[in-house]
């Protein structure tokens, strides 16, 4: 299986930008759909935004619709989360995932493969 691993993470002023990383090992991701997910303490997984395999944005969720774009390098089988203007809420423990079936869904039940998450705190 894959190994997604993501980086990018860290302290961010609310207002400012971010750019979160998923690369892969192992094999290509170029069939898969991808997905960022991300989870706050105390709360539910929610998916940020998701995207087929062929590159098609099929997802952003209300907290990142209009300033949070999921894009995807199948050449550098890597996928990224642009994070501009995020808010303070928006502090998380952020993951990427695959599905198999390059739909680009967004439950977190349809992914099978996740990255170990990475911390994004914004501060306001």
């Amino acid at each position: 299986q894959v190994q997604l691993v993501e980086s990018g993470g860290g302290l961010v002023q609310a207002g400012g930008s971010l750019r979160l990383f998923c690369a892969a090992s192992g094999r290509t991701l170029s069939s898969y759909a991808m997905a960022w997910f991300r989870q706050a303490p105390g709360k539910e997984r929610e998916c940020v935004a998701a995207m087929r395999w062929s590159g098609t944005v099929t997802y952003y969720g209300d907290s990142g619709q209009g300033r949070f774009t999921i894009s995807r390098d199948n050449v550098k089988n890597t996928v990224y989360l642009q994070m501009d203007s995020p808010k303070p809420e928006g502090t998380a423990v952020y993951y990427c995932a695959e599905e198999q079936w390059g739909i680009g869904k967004k439950r977190d039940t349809d992914y099978d493969n996740w990255g170990q998450g990475n911390q994004v705190t914004v501060s306001s």
